[in-house]
Protein backbone atom coordinates (compact mmCIF):
# COMPACT_ATOMS: atom_id res chain seq x y z
CA UNK A 1 0.00 0.00 0.00
CA UNK A 2 1.11 3.66 -0.93
CA UNK A 3 1.47 5.46 1.97
CA UNK A 4 -0.17 8.76 1.78
CA UNK A 5 0.03 11.66 -0.22
CA UNK A 6 1.59 14.66 1.67
CA UNK A 7 -0.50 17.68 0.57
CA UNK A 8 1.36 20.84 -0.54
CA UNK A 9 1.19 23.67 1.31
CA UNK A 10 2.09 27.43 0.37
CA UNK A 11 5.61 26.52 2.41
CA UNK A 12 6.19 24.40 0.22
CA UNK A 13 6.25 26.75 -2.59
CA UNK A 14 7.77 29.50 -0.68
CA UNK A 15 10.82 26.74 -1.06
CA UNK A 16 11.14 26.82 -4.89
CA UNK A 17 14.38 27.60 -5.95
CA UNK A 18 14.91 30.76 -7.66
CA UNK A 19 13.68 30.95 -11.35
CA UNK A 20 10.97 28.29 -10.30
CA UNK A 21 7.13 29.36 -10.20
CA UNK A 22 4.76 27.11 -8.25
CA UNK A 23 0.92 26.61 -8.44
CA UNK A 24 -1.24 24.28 -5.84
CA UNK A 25 -4.36 23.66 -7.88
CA UNK A 26 -6.67 20.80 -6.50
CA UNK A 27 -3.80 19.84 -4.05
CA UNK A 28 -1.42 18.60 -6.48
CA UNK A 29 1.80 21.17 -6.99
CA UNK A 30 3.05 22.05 -10.47
CA UNK A 31 6.02 23.63 -10.74
CA UNK A 32 7.32 25.71 -13.59
CA UNK A 33 10.36 27.79 -14.87
CA UNK A 34 9.06 31.38 -14.47
CA UNK A 35 8.29 33.59 -17.36
CA UNK A 36 10.77 34.98 -19.26
CA UNK A 37 10.64 38.50 -21.19
CA UNK A 38 8.09 37.64 -23.91
CA UNK A 39 5.62 36.35 -22.01
CA UNK A 40 6.38 39.33 -19.11
CA UNK A 41 6.08 42.06 -21.83
CA UNK A 42 2.66 40.17 -22.76
CA UNK A 43 1.28 39.95 -19.33
CA UNK A 44 1.85 43.95 -19.41
CA UNK A 45 0.30 44.83 -22.55
CA UNK A 46 -2.46 42.93 -21.60
CA UNK A 47 -2.98 44.21 -18.29
CA UNK A 48 -2.47 47.62 -19.23
CA UNK A 49 -4.57 47.40 -22.50
CA UNK A 50 -7.72 45.74 -20.57
CA UNK A 51 -6.54 48.12 -17.75
CA UNK A 52 -6.68 51.32 -18.94
CA UNK A 53 -10.63 51.32 -20.19
CA UNK A 54 -11.63 48.83 -17.68
CA UNK A 55 -10.40 48.96 -14.12
CA UNK A 56 -9.16 52.81 -14.48
CA UNK A 57 -11.73 53.77 -16.41
CA UNK A 58 -9.89 55.55 -19.09
CA UNK A 59 -11.45 55.77 -22.55
CA UNK A 60 -13.85 53.20 -21.15
CA UNK A 61 -16.43 52.29 -18.72
CA UNK A 62 -14.67 51.28 -15.48
CA UNK A 63 -15.99 48.65 -12.80
CA UNK A 64 -13.36 45.77 -12.71
CA UNK A 65 -10.34 44.91 -10.96
CA UNK A 66 -7.44 43.90 -13.84
CA UNK A 67 -4.62 42.20 -11.91
CA UNK A 68 -1.47 40.77 -13.47
CA UNK A 69 -0.57 37.36 -11.63
CA UNK A 70 -3.25 37.78 -8.12
CA UNK A 71 -2.62 35.06 -5.60
CA UNK A 72 -5.85 33.74 -5.67
CA UNK A 73 -7.19 31.25 -2.78
CA UNK A 74 -9.79 28.89 -3.46
CA UNK A 75 -11.35 25.49 -1.75
CA UNK A 76 -8.56 23.16 -2.19
CA UNK A 77 -6.23 25.42 -3.94
CA UNK A 78 -4.57 27.44 -1.57
CA UNK A 79 -2.15 29.28 -4.94
CA UNK A 80 -3.35 29.88 -8.37
CA UNK A 81 -1.86 32.91 -10.32
CA UNK A 82 -3.35 33.35 -13.57
CA UNK A 83 -1.05 35.74 -16.10
CA UNK A 84 -3.83 38.33 -15.75
CA UNK A 85 -7.60 37.99 -13.79
CA UNK A 86 -10.28 40.52 -13.56
CA UNK A 87 -12.90 40.48 -11.07
CA UNK A 88 -16.40 43.17 -11.50
CA UNK A 89 -16.28 45.17 -8.62
CA UNK A 90 -19.78 44.45 -7.58
CA UNK A 91 -18.46 40.96 -6.84
CA UNK A 92 -15.50 42.04 -5.25
CA UNK A 93 -16.10 45.33 -3.52
CA UNK A 94 -12.63 45.84 -2.71
CA UNK A 95 -9.06 44.47 -3.14
CA UNK A 96 -7.70 42.60 -0.28
CA UNK A 97 -4.60 44.68 1.69
CA UNK A 98 -2.55 41.32 3.02
CA UNK A 99 -4.73 38.68 2.08
CA UNK A 100 -5.01 36.24 -1.34
CA UNK A 101 -8.08 36.82 -3.06
CA UNK A 102 -10.67 34.46 -1.95
CA UNK A 103 -13.47 35.23 -4.94
CA UNK A 104 -13.23 33.20 -8.50
CA UNK A 105 -12.45 35.81 -10.85
CA UNK A 106 -14.39 37.10 -13.54
CA UNK A 107 -12.29 36.58 -16.51
CA UNK A 108 -8.71 34.74 -16.77
CA UNK A 109 -5.91 35.35 -19.01
CA UNK A 110 -3.12 32.95 -19.80
CA UNK A 111 -0.89 33.41 -22.12
CA UNK A 112 0.56 30.38 -23.93
CA UNK A 113 4.69 30.22 -23.92
CA UNK A 114 6.62 26.85 -25.04
CA UNK A 115 7.22 26.42 -20.86
CA UNK A 116 3.70 26.91 -19.98
CA UNK A 117 1.52 25.86 -22.72
CA UNK A 118 0.55 22.76 -21.60
CA UNK A 119 0.10 23.14 -17.96
CA UNK A 120 -2.32 26.23 -19.45
CA UNK A 121 -4.15 24.03 -21.44
CA UNK A 122 -4.58 20.75 -19.89
CA UNK A 123 -4.67 21.50 -16.20
CA UNK A 124 -5.83 25.12 -15.76
CA UNK A 125 -8.57 25.69 -17.96
CA UNK A 126 -10.29 22.42 -16.96
CA UNK A 127 -10.01 24.03 -13.09
CA UNK A 128 -11.54 27.27 -14.50
CA UNK A 129 -14.32 25.48 -15.82
CA UNK A 130 -14.72 23.71 -12.36
CA UNK A 131 -14.87 26.85 -10.37
CA UNK A 132 -17.13 29.18 -12.67
CA UNK A 133 -14.69 30.91 -14.49
CA UNK A 134 -16.98 32.92 -16.70
CA UNK A 135 -14.64 33.81 -19.47
CA UNK A 136 -11.42 32.81 -20.19
CA UNK A 137 -8.61 33.82 -22.93
CA UNK A 138 -5.52 32.02 -24.44
CA UNK A 139 -2.67 34.42 -25.81
CA UNK A 140 -0.94 32.60 -28.01
CA UNK A 141 3.12 33.88 -28.54
CA UNK A 142 3.90 31.56 -30.80
CA UNK A 143 0.42 31.77 -33.36
CA UNK A 144 0.39 36.05 -32.14
CA UNK A 145 -3.73 35.23 -31.78
CA UNK A 146 -5.99 35.24 -29.10
CA UNK A 147 -8.59 32.96 -28.44
CA UNK A 148 -11.50 33.65 -25.74
CA UNK A 149 -14.41 31.40 -24.20
CA UNK A 150 -17.24 31.67 -22.47
CA UNK A 151 -18.50 29.34 -20.07
CA UNK A 152 -21.66 28.05 -20.81
CA UNK A 153 -23.04 24.25 -18.10
CA UNK A 154 -19.55 23.81 -17.27
CA UNK A 155 -18.39 23.72 -20.68
CA UNK A 156 -16.11 26.59 -22.60
CA UNK A 157 -17.45 27.85 -25.57
CA UNK A 158 -14.67 29.00 -28.30
CA UNK A 159 -16.20 32.83 -29.11
CA UNK A 160 -13.56 33.69 -31.82
CA UNK A 161 -10.03 34.04 -32.22
CA UNK A 162 -8.08 37.06 -33.06
CA UNK A 163 -4.79 38.31 -34.13
CA UNK A 164 -4.71 41.18 -36.58
CA UNK A 165 -7.58 43.04 -35.58
CA UNK A 166 -7.43 46.70 -34.93
CA UNK A 167 -10.74 46.91 -33.67
CA UNK A 168 -11.38 43.53 -31.98
CA UNK A 169 -14.65 43.36 -29.54
CA UNK A 170 -14.21 39.85 -27.12
CA UNK A 171 -16.26 39.40 -24.54
CA UNK A 172 -16.30 40.23 -21.64
CA UNK A 173 -14.88 43.87 -22.60
CA UNK A 174 -16.37 44.37 -25.98
CA UNK A 175 -17.40 47.61 -24.74
CA UNK A 176 -14.09 48.74 -25.84
CA UNK A 177 -12.35 48.05 -29.08
CA UNK A 178 -8.91 46.28 -28.48
CA UNK A 179 -6.31 46.93 -30.94
CA UNK A 180 -5.06 43.06 -30.93
CA UNK A 181 -2.55 43.99 -33.83
CA UNK A 182 -0.56 45.98 -31.65
CA UNK A 183 0.08 43.31 -28.59
CA UNK A 184 2.40 41.25 -31.02
CA UNK A 185 5.27 44.17 -31.51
Amino acid sequence: MDPPRKVPTIADLEALPSGVKGEIIDGVMYTMTRPRGRHQRMERVVSSRIGDPFDDGRDGPGGWWILPEPGIELPNTPEIAPDVAGWRRERLLELPADAPIRVVPDWVCEILSPTTRRHNVLIKKPYYASVGVPHHWLVDLEAKMVTAYRLERGLWVELGVWGDERDARIEPFDAVALDVASWWL
